[in-house]
């Protein structure tokens, strides 16, 4: 069975290190996080390490003494070495964080050696909890979107297929039958993020707008959209902070961004219209409802999809390189990608084949005004597609 790179640094953190902190997968639903700790744990087995592995997601709810349950058992099993103790679908457990707390600095004042990971399938209640009741005590394990060399090696997919079908492993098996993998999409992922991760664990008051949103965010992806044009195109929108709002709540889970623009100042970054990009061009691909072949004759659109699989792919990296990505323009001059490092800006161009794509006027504009450590054209008469979503790029 193919492992991701996470993997390894489960095992490592919670088998070849001493006891430091908690370790936290974050990440969307269904990128593999319980296929990765269920991995970790047999690998860490194979080397003597105890591991209990326990989930919340039982048929009927477990109360929070399930977790203080689980907790003993660890520490009966501690006697004999150290002990991982693997939570999962802890976010259904109530009261968990407070629970988790509790058992993790007694283990601390009693000097016993329980490491702990936890994780869910709810990632905006995991990660919340954990900043609200846990802080200074937890340390994250990234399980982004699978990446198209993961997809390559797993599924043997080629470059069209992932621009296509994007990074959900789950729907690998369903990419024969096209209305059955849109359905998976659609329903096991989109509508239980957004029913389950955002309208049921914050304040939403207008929760038709909401998923409104999303959906025009997957139609508009790869292209700046002004909240003032927003506004005018959703029913009962409210006002642009309420749009501000809702767009932060769909980056959260791992479904949308909105990129803010390149200025060098911070307050005009944030009052930016912003650039629509969605995190997993599956979600494009199946609100859109083109099978790949009409897809992919489809010049203009497909390369939207292929610039938003570059963007995701920037995106996705610039957790992990402490970067910010970002979009410029000026008037009718724009660079579809700026990433923004301690070493320095990058200014990046995707060439993809669409009939209207810019010239190299804003490229030009961008470097003269901020003298980028590099500036980077990706596609047509530059690195290729391929190379870019496999390499270091930015």
């Amino acid at each position: 069975m193919f492992e991701r790179p996470l993997v390894d640094t489960l095992v490592e953190r919670l088998g070849g290190e001493s006891r430091g902190f908690i370790q936290a997968l974050v990440g969307p639903r269904q990128s593999g996080k319980t296929t990765a700790v269920l991995q970790a744990q047999a690998r860490l087995e194979a080397q003597a390490v105890n591991v209990l592995y326990a989930s919340g997601d039982e048929p009927l709810l477990p109360g929070p003494a399930w977790i203080d349950q689980q907790w003993e058992v660890a520490r009966a099993l501690a006697g004999g070495g150290p002990t991982v103790l693997v939570l999962d679908e802890v976010h259904k457990i109530p009261g968990w964080s407070e629970r988790v707390k509790a058992g993790w600095d007694r283990d601390t004042r009693e000097s016993r050696d329980i490491r702990l990971a936890l994780l869910g399938s709810s990632p905006l209640l995991v990660r919340r909890s954990l900043e609200e009741s846990l802080a200074g005590r937890f340390e994250t394990v990234a399980s982004p979107h699978w990446s198209f060399s993961e997809c390559q090696a797993a599924f043997g997919w080629d470059l069209d297929a992932y621009i296509f079908y994007g990074g959900y492993p789950g729907s690998a098996s369903l990419i024969g039958d096209f209305p059955r993998w849109r359905s998976y999409i659609l329903d096991g992922l989109v509508e239980t993020t957004v029913s389950r991760d955002v309208l049921a664990l914050s304040r939403v008051d207008k929760p038709a707008l909401l998923r409104q949103l999303f959906y025009l965010a997957c139609e508009y992806s790869g292209q700046i959209v002004s909240y003032t044009k927003l506004l005018g195109q959703l029913h009962d929108a409210g006002n642009t902070t309420t749009l501000a709002h809702y767009l932060e709540l769909l980056a959260r889970t791992w479904l949308v961004r909105g990129l803010q623009k390149y200025s060098g100042s911070a307050v005009r970054k944030r009052a930016s219209s912003p650039k629509f990009l969605v995190l997993n061009t599956a979600l494009m691909s199946a609100v859109k409802g083109l099978p790949f072949e009409q897809a992919r004759a489809d010049h203009e659109y497909w390369g939207r999809l292929v610039e938003t699989a570059v963007g995701a792919h920037l995106l996705a990296r610039s957790s992990d390189e402490r970067s910010e990505v970002y979009y410029w323009r000026d008037g009718t001059r724009e660079v579809d990608y700026v990433v923004a490092a301690a070493a320095g800006v990058t200014a990046i161009e995707v060439k993809s084949g669409r009939r209207h794509e810019g010239d190299s006027r804003g490229m030009d504009a961008f470097v003269a005004r901020y003298e980028p450590r590099a500036s980077l054209l990706i596609g047509r008469g530059g690195l290729p597609i391929e190379a870019a979503l496999t390499g270091d790029v930015g």
